[in-house]
Protein backbone atom coordinates (compact mmCIF):
# COMPACT_ATOMS: atom_id res chain seq x y z
CA UNK A 1 0.00 0.00 0.00
CA UNK A 2 1.16 3.30 -0.89
CA UNK A 3 0.33 6.10 1.03
CA UNK A 4 -0.64 9.79 -0.70
CA UNK A 5 -1.50 12.98 0.80
CA UNK A 6 -3.74 15.38 -0.89
CA UNK A 7 -4.36 18.72 -0.54
CA UNK A 8 -7.20 20.17 -0.65
CA UNK A 9 -8.48 24.14 -0.51
CA UNK A 10 -10.95 25.28 2.08
CA UNK A 11 -12.15 28.91 1.94
CA UNK A 12 -8.40 29.79 0.99
CA UNK A 13 -6.94 27.18 3.45
CA UNK A 14 -5.22 24.55 2.06
CA UNK A 15 -5.65 21.48 4.31
CA UNK A 16 -3.63 18.15 3.57
CA UNK A 17 -5.21 14.87 3.91
CA UNK A 18 -3.73 11.70 4.04
CA UNK A 19 -5.04 8.08 2.89
CA UNK A 20 -3.42 4.66 1.80
CA UNK A 21 -3.34 3.77 -1.84
CA UNK A 22 -5.58 0.75 -2.77
CA UNK A 23 -5.46 1.70 -6.59
CA UNK A 24 -7.94 3.58 -8.98
CA UNK A 25 -10.80 4.73 -7.13
CA UNK A 26 -14.17 3.83 -8.92
CA UNK A 27 -15.17 6.63 -10.74
CA UNK A 28 -18.54 7.35 -12.39
CA UNK A 29 -18.24 7.60 -16.59
CA UNK A 30 -19.65 11.03 -17.81
CA UNK A 31 -22.55 8.83 -19.19
CA UNK A 32 -23.70 8.04 -15.88
CA UNK A 33 -23.43 11.57 -14.54
CA UNK A 34 -25.16 12.85 -17.70
CA UNK A 35 -28.17 10.51 -16.94
CA UNK A 36 -27.74 11.57 -13.30
CA UNK A 37 -28.08 14.93 -13.54
CA UNK A 38 -31.22 14.94 -16.20
CA UNK A 39 -32.99 12.49 -13.92
CA UNK A 40 -32.46 15.15 -11.31
CA UNK A 41 -33.41 18.08 -13.75
CA UNK A 42 -36.73 15.81 -15.18
CA UNK A 43 -37.52 15.88 -11.53
CA UNK A 44 -37.88 19.16 -10.79
CA UNK A 45 -39.08 19.78 -13.84
CA UNK A 46 -41.56 17.55 -13.35
CA UNK A 47 -42.38 18.99 -9.72
CA UNK A 48 -42.76 22.27 -10.85
CA UNK A 49 -45.32 21.75 -13.20
CA UNK A 50 -47.50 19.57 -10.54
CA UNK A 51 -47.00 22.81 -8.58
CA UNK A 52 -48.23 24.90 -11.49
CA UNK A 53 -50.93 22.60 -12.05
CA UNK A 54 -52.31 22.29 -8.63
CA UNK A 55 -53.08 26.49 -8.28
CA UNK A 56 -54.14 26.38 -11.92
CA UNK A 57 -56.64 23.49 -11.07
CA UNK A 58 -57.59 25.22 -7.91
CA UNK A 59 -57.87 28.53 -9.58
CA UNK A 60 -61.01 26.63 -12.13
CA UNK A 61 -62.38 24.96 -9.58
CA UNK A 62 -62.88 28.56 -7.13
CA UNK A 63 -64.76 29.74 -10.09
CA UNK A 64 -67.80 27.46 -8.65
CA UNK A 65 -66.21 26.67 -5.61
CA UNK A 66 -66.04 22.98 -6.20
CA UNK A 67 -64.68 20.91 -3.90
CA UNK A 68 -65.06 17.15 -5.93
CA UNK A 69 -63.67 18.91 -8.99
CA UNK A 70 -60.88 16.25 -10.84
CA UNK A 71 -58.28 19.09 -11.43
CA UNK A 72 -57.26 18.65 -7.84
CA UNK A 73 -56.63 15.33 -7.51
CA UNK A 74 -54.41 15.13 -10.65
CA UNK A 75 -51.94 17.67 -8.86
CA UNK A 76 -52.19 17.49 -5.14
CA UNK A 77 -52.47 14.40 -2.46
CA UNK A 78 -53.08 14.35 1.29
CA UNK A 79 -53.21 17.14 3.29
CA UNK A 80 -52.21 19.79 0.21
CA UNK A 81 -55.43 18.13 -1.39
CA UNK A 82 -57.66 18.59 1.97
CA UNK A 83 -56.58 21.79 2.42
CA UNK A 84 -57.40 23.11 -1.48
CA UNK A 85 -60.69 20.97 -0.93
CA UNK A 86 -61.35 22.26 2.84
CA UNK A 87 -60.85 25.79 1.34
CA UNK A 88 -63.70 25.34 -1.38
CA UNK A 89 -66.37 23.71 0.88
CA UNK A 90 -65.88 26.93 3.15
CA UNK A 91 -66.36 29.15 0.16
CA UNK A 92 -69.26 27.49 -0.94
CA UNK A 93 -70.86 27.71 2.31
CA UNK A 94 -69.98 31.74 2.69
CA UNK A 95 -71.71 31.69 -1.40
CA UNK A 96 -68.31 33.18 -2.71
CA UNK A 97 -66.31 31.90 -6.11
CA UNK A 98 -62.48 33.44 -7.00
CA UNK A 99 -62.13 34.85 -10.13
CA UNK A 100 -58.56 35.43 -11.95
CA UNK A 101 -55.25 33.37 -11.65
CA UNK A 102 -52.75 33.06 -9.30
CA UNK A 103 -49.55 34.35 -11.13
CA UNK A 104 -46.68 32.25 -10.35
CA UNK A 105 -43.12 32.22 -10.09
CA UNK A 106 -41.89 28.77 -8.82
CA UNK A 107 -38.38 27.78 -8.35
CA UNK A 108 -37.52 24.10 -7.32
CA UNK A 109 -35.61 25.24 -4.10
CA UNK A 110 -34.35 21.58 -2.81
CA UNK A 111 -34.68 17.63 -3.99
CA UNK A 112 -34.31 14.87 -2.03
CA UNK A 113 -32.41 12.44 -2.52
CA UNK A 114 -30.08 14.32 -4.89
CA UNK A 115 -29.25 11.94 -7.36
CA UNK A 116 -32.67 10.63 -7.84
CA UNK A 117 -35.06 13.18 -6.06
CA UNK A 118 -38.31 11.85 -4.87
CA UNK A 119 -39.56 14.65 -3.09
CA UNK A 120 -38.92 18.55 -4.29
CA UNK A 121 -39.24 21.50 -2.69
CA UNK A 122 -40.84 24.49 -4.52
CA UNK A 123 -40.22 28.30 -3.39
CA UNK A 124 -42.35 30.89 -5.02
CA UNK A 125 -43.06 34.69 -4.51
CA UNK A 126 -46.66 33.86 -5.78
CA UNK A 127 -49.67 36.92 -6.66
CA UNK A 128 -53.10 36.99 -5.80
CA UNK A 129 -53.81 40.75 -7.03
CA UNK A 130 -55.69 39.50 -9.87
CA UNK A 131 -56.40 36.25 -8.20
CA UNK A 132 -59.42 37.62 -5.81
CA UNK A 133 -62.81 36.34 -4.02
CA UNK A 134 -66.55 37.96 -5.19
CA UNK A 135 -69.93 36.93 -3.24
CA UNK A 136 -71.55 34.83 -5.66
CA UNK A 137 -74.83 36.11 -5.88
CA UNK A 138 -73.60 39.92 -6.19
CA UNK A 139 -70.79 39.78 -7.96
CA UNK A 140 -69.09 42.53 -5.69
CA UNK A 141 -65.52 41.34 -3.92
CA UNK A 142 -66.02 39.48 -0.98
CA UNK A 143 -63.38 41.63 1.55
CA UNK A 144 -61.25 44.62 1.09
CA UNK A 145 -58.04 42.14 1.02
CA UNK A 146 -56.58 43.99 -2.14
CA UNK A 147 -54.12 40.40 -2.78
CA UNK A 148 -50.33 40.77 -3.34
CA UNK A 149 -47.19 38.55 -3.43
CA UNK A 150 -46.78 36.01 -1.22
CA UNK A 151 -44.42 33.46 -0.30
CA UNK A 152 -45.58 30.33 -0.74
CA UNK A 153 -43.36 26.78 -0.03
CA UNK A 154 -44.05 23.06 -1.40
CA UNK A 155 -43.37 20.03 -0.84
CA UNK A 156 -43.93 18.10 -3.91
CA UNK A 157 -43.37 14.13 -4.15
CA UNK A 158 -43.24 11.40 -6.84
CA UNK A 159 -46.35 8.75 -6.16
CA UNK A 160 -45.91 5.17 -6.62
CA UNK A 161 -47.18 5.77 -10.09
CA UNK A 162 -44.74 8.01 -11.21
CA UNK A 163 -46.69 11.30 -11.35
CA UNK A 164 -45.65 13.96 -8.96
CA UNK A 165 -48.17 15.77 -7.00
CA UNK A 166 -48.24 18.75 -4.33
CA UNK A 167 -48.39 16.60 -0.52
CA UNK A 168 -48.48 20.21 1.31
CA UNK A 169 -48.03 23.84 0.83
CA UNK A 170 -47.50 27.05 3.11
CA UNK A 171 -48.84 30.10 2.09
CA UNK A 172 -47.22 33.11 3.92
CA UNK A 173 -48.77 36.45 4.79
CA UNK A 174 -49.13 39.35 1.98
CA UNK A 175 -46.14 41.13 1.28
CA UNK A 176 -43.89 38.08 2.77
CA UNK A 177 -41.75 37.83 -0.38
Amino acid sequence: MKKTTKLFALGGVLVAASACDRGPAPSTSPTETTSVAKLAELARTNAVAAYRGMWEGFADAGGTSDPESQLLDQYAAGVALDKLKRSLRSDREKVLVSKGKPILDPKASDAQPADVPTRVVITDCGDSTSWLKYRKDSELLADDVPGGRRLIKAAVDKQPDGTWKVSDYAVHEIGSC
